[in-house]
């Protein structure tokens, strides 16, 4: 008896899915649990597991194929259930291998000569072809030495008529062997995000304010705690952690910017839910760090840790990706100088963070090595005014270069 494979059950923020891979084929053994197929939403990929020890009977929804919220993909049999041939299957098989004979072709049974059989030999002629001249319809040598000769003036008069009636061959230009190109399906994923990426620069007015950050006494701190951090909480003392809590509390003091469009309203969210822009092999995707505001530094670097690790193992879930209401990106973990980040809609900002450099700086009329970082934020203009950008990015950079601000909530 089989059972019936289905697909998962989406949120209703998800509307369909794409057959991404089925990691294992029909007829292939499997354990219970084990990852039989994958599904890419436009958020995320979502498993689906063998529900029993036991083989694929049948798959009836192929890679590429699109599928709705539990919709049947493939049947299951259990280990125990699985399809044998019984002897009389066996028999009946046997049988029908038996009764599939080839018919020979009509041959003409010629007592040829030795000489004839050799010549016949060497040039793999079928004496079926050449009309025998000899008694009873025997093929003579002569028979053999002709058919050659019409054979090799039939061909002869073919080449020449191509060399008469064909132009000259075109010279081509000459290119090295490796210039081979692949054409590849876009996957669910990286479709989604283009399309996200293309409608929120036609839909919003998006503008970009620089500033740069000069990070020594968060070194210092790292430098200084960093073991004793990791003894204490488990987890490094990264960048990350006083940079989501130094959004929020610019955030607290510039509401608009946490604040989104929805039609002709505003909406001003009464809390901080602070994504973070993680890449994958499959894309980029942005996770929420929720109630970013109630969170202490170990607290943060948790849970990004946590994220990254699902991320990469492509295990985030649907529901830890919606939302937020701010977003930060680092592309400095890639060596990004300077960038400018595209709105995370319905978003109004998003930080980009960048490479540290040590650069020549003026400080109290000295001029220092610094450990520098550009800062960029892009803004939905219709929403906020380029003061209020600035402000809140400034805002950010004070944070960071006193971080005992942050543990003063200041």
């Amino acid at each position: 008896m089989s059972i019936e494979i289905k697909s998962p059950t989406f949120p209703e923020s998800v509307a369909d899915g794409t057959i991404a891979n089925w990691v294992k084929k029909e007829g292939e053994p499997v354990k219970q649990d084990e990852v039989i197929a994958e599904i890419e939403t436009d958020k995320v990929v979502l498993e689906v597991v063998a529900p029993f020890d036991g083989v694929i009977s049948r798959v009836l929804k192929p890679a590429g194929e699109i599928v709705l919220s539990a919709e049947l993909i493939a049947e299951f049999k259990e280990e125990n259930h699985d399809k044998k041939l019984t002897e009389k299957d066996t028999l009946v098989d046997s049988e029908a291998k038996k009764v599939e004979s080839v018919q020979p072709s009509e041959v003409k049974t010629k007592a040829n000569g030795p000489a004839v059989k050799k010549l016949l030999k060497e040039h793999n002629l079928d004496e079926a072809s050449i009309d025998g001249s000899g008694k009873d319809g025997r093929i003579t040598k002569a028979d053999v030495v002709n058919h050659l000769d019409e054979s090799l003036e039939g061909k002869t008069e073919g080449m020449i008529a191509k060399e008469i009636h064909s132009p000259s061959p075109v010279p081509t230009p000459v290119f090295s062997a490796d210039r081979s190109e692949e054409r590849v399906p876009m996957s669910r994923l990286r479709s989604t995000i283009a399309n996200r990426l293309l409608s929120v620069k036609q839909e919003t007015a998006m503008l970009t304010t620089f500033n740069e950050v000069d990070l020594k006494p968060i070194k210092d701190l790292r430098s200084k705690y960093g073991e004793d951090f990791f003894a204490e909480h488990g987890v490094k003392l990264g960048f990350m952690g006083f940079f989501v809590l130094a959004a929020v509390q610019a955030l607290k003091k510039f509401p608009v910017v946490n604040a989104s469009i929805d039609g002709s309203d505003i909406v001003y969210h009464g809390y901080q839910d602070v994504g973070v822009a993680v890449s994958t092999e499959r894309g980029l995707v942005v996770p929420v760090i929720r109630d970013a505001d109630s969170l202490r530094i170990p607290d943060v670097e948790k849970s990004i840790l946590d994220y990254s690790e699902k991320a990469k193992n492509g295990k985030l879930s649907i529901a830890e990706m919606q939302g937020g209401t701010f977003t930060i990106s680092n592309g400095g973990v890639f060596g990004s100088l300077l960038s400018t980040p595209i709105l995370n809609a319905p978003q109004t900002a998003i930080l980009g963070m960048h490479t540290i450099q040590d650069r020549p700086v003026a400080i109290d009329g000295e001029v220092v090595i610094r450990p520098m970082m550009y800062l960029a934020l892009s803004y939905d203009h219709r929403l906020l005014d380029g003061k209020e950008a600035v402000t809140f990015l400034i805002t950010i950079k004070d944070q960071l270069e006193s971080p005992e601000k942050l543990l003063l909530n200041l």
